[in-house]
C-alpha cells in the first residue's frame, strides 16, 4: 500500500531562549499547520508518533493533547539528530502495513543556547551512547576537552579529507556560503544573513577546518506531516495535495563505521551510502531522477561527505562539486534550498520532519522565491550519531 504526504507545517526555527514559548505552543502551531495544509481534522488521526530529544518522557502526549483529546495512540520517539525523519519513518510504515489511513507525524525540540554536548550523557563519555565513535576519533586524532565534541569529530572528518583528497578550506566554506545564500528566501530559517566564502572563512574557529558559520545552530522550532493511505487520498479528494513517498529507508552503524579507524566512517557516511542505495533500489529511481536534495549539512563537511554517498559524486570529488555551483540554482540539482541546518537550524526532533516539508512545497510547486523550476522528484537525508540515518525518496504522482 502506497503512503503520500498531503499535509505539513512547521514553525520559524529559532535560537533557543528569544521566543517565550513551550514546547507545546511549537508543537500545536506545526500540527495545525499541517492539518490546515491537508484539510484534515485531528479526529480523522489515527495515530502520532513524536519525536525530540530533549524534553521528559510522555512529552509527545503532552504536545499533541494541544490538538485534541481524541485518546489515540501516541509514540515518543528519540534517535538523535534523526528523529524527526524516524517518527515520519513510523507513521509511514503505519500506512503502509494496512494499520492505518491517517497518521500524524510531529517532531519539536525547545533548547539550550551554545553548542551541542556529545550525547544523552555527554558529561560523562564512558556511558555515552556514542563513546564509541568517540573513541575512534580520539585514537586517530586525540581528544580536546576545550572543543565542542560534535565539532570536534566532524571537524577532523573534514581534516583527513582534505589531507586523503585535497580538499580546501574554501570548498568547505562554499558550502555554508550556498547554503546562508539559500536561506535568505526561507522565511522560517533561523539566520537570512548571506555570507562570502571568505567571510565565512574569517568567523570564529570552532574546531580547525570548521568555523562559526560553517556549524548548524541550536534551535527551537517544530515541524509536521499527515500521511495517508491511497484511499484516504481517493475519498477526501487530495490529489492536489498529494507527494508520494516513493521509498524510505534507515541503516544504522556496521562494522564498516568503526573498522577503518576514520572520523569518515564513524560520522555516517557507510549508514547514509548503504540507506541511499537502498532506497534507490526500492524506488526504482537514481540519484540522476533527484532534482531537489534537502539532507543533513550539520556541518559543511557533512554536506560534503553526503554528496558522495548519495552518488552525486565519486569519492573525494565533493569539494570540486560545489565548487562548480552544480548543486544550487541553475545547477544540476539544487542541495538545501531551505538554507539546510546550517542557516534553517536544527532542533533536533523538528529537523527531518522540516526537509520533508520544505520537499513537498518544492514538489507541488509552493516553495516561491526558493522554488526549484520543474522539480519532480526529491529526497531527504537525514543523519544522527549513535547511528541512524534516512532517506527519504518523494515523487510528486
Amino acid at each position: 500500500m502506497k503512503a503520500y504526504i498531503v499535509g505539513v507545517g512547521m514553525t520559524k526555527f529559532e535560537k533557543p531562549e528569544s521566543r517565550d514559548w513551550q514546547y507545546w505552543d511549537m508543537a500545536k502551531e506545526a500540527g495545525t499547520n499541517a492539518l490546515e495544509d491537508a484539510g484534515v481534522p485531528y479526529e480523522q488521526v489515527q495515530q502520532v508518533p513524536v519525536g525530540y530529544c530533549f524534553q521528559p518522557s510522555t512529552a509527545g502526549q503532552r504536545a499533541t493533547y494541544e490538538l485534541g483529546l481524541t485518546g489515540v495512540p501516541v509514540y515518543n520517539v528519540n534517535n538523535n539528530c534523526a528523529t524527526g525523519s524516524t517518527a515520519l519513518m513510523m507513521a509511514r510504515q503505519f500506512v503502509e502495513g494496512g494499520m492505518s489511513d491517517c497518521v500524524l507525524a510531529l517532531g519539536f525540540e525547545k533548547m539550550k543556547r551554545g553548542a551541542l554536548g556529545g550525547g544523552a550523557d555527554s558529561g560523562d563519555f564512558s556511558t555515552s551512547p556514542v563513546a564509541r565513535h568517540y573513541g575512534v576519533m580520539a585514537a586517530a586524532h586525540g581528544f580536546e576537552m576545550t572543543s565542542p565534541p560534535t565539532a570536534q569529530i566532524f571537524g577532523n572528518a573534514a581534516r583527513e579529507h582534505m589531507e586523503r583528497y585535497g580538499t580546501t578550506e574554501a570548498q568547505l566554506a562554499a558550502v555554508a556560503a550556498k547554503n546562508h545564500k539559500h536561506s535568505a528566501a526561507n522565511p522560517n530559517a533561523q539566520f537570512r544573513d548571506v555570507w562570502t566564502v571568505d567571510e565565512i572563512l574569517m568567523s570564529k574557529t570552532i574546531h580547525r577546518p570548521l568555523t562559526k558559520l560553517q556549524c548548524s545552530p541550536t534551535s527551537d522550532g517544530a515541524a509536521a506531516a499527515v500521511i495517508v493511505s491511497e484511499r484516504f487520498v481517493v475519498q477526501h479528494g487530495l490529489h492536489d495535495k498529494a507527494v508520494e513517498i516513493a521509498a524510505q529507508t534507515m541503516t544504522t552503524d556496521t562494522e564498516e563505521s568503526f573498522g577503518s579507524g576514520s572520523c569518515i566512517d564513524v560520522v555516517g557516511k557507510p549508514m547514509s551510502r548503504a540507506a541511499a542505495r537502498q532506497a534507490y533500489e526500492h524506488s526504482g529511481l537514481g540519484i540522476e531522477d533527484v532534482d531537489v536534495v534537502e539532507l543533513h549539512d550539520c556541518f559543511s563537511v557533512n554536506e560534503l561527505l553526503t554528496y558522495e554517498a548519495l552518488g552525486m559524486c565519486a569519492d573525494g570529488e565533493s569539494g570540486k562539486l560545489v565548487e562548480s555551483g552544480a548543486t544550487t540554482y541553475g545547477g544540476r540539482r539544487v542541495v538545501n534550498p531551505s538554507g539546510g541546518l546550517i542557516s534553517k537550524g536544527h532542533p533536533l526532533g523538528a529537523t527531518g520532519l522540516a526537509q520533508a516539508a520544505e520537499l513537498t512545497w518544492q514538489l507541488r510547486g509552493e516553495a516561491g522565491d526558493r522554488q526549484v523550476p520543474g522539480a519532480r522528484v526529491g529526497l531527504a537525508h537525514n543523519i544522527g550519531l549513535g547511528g541512524a540515518a534516512v532517506v527519504t525518496l518523494l515523487r510528486r504522482p
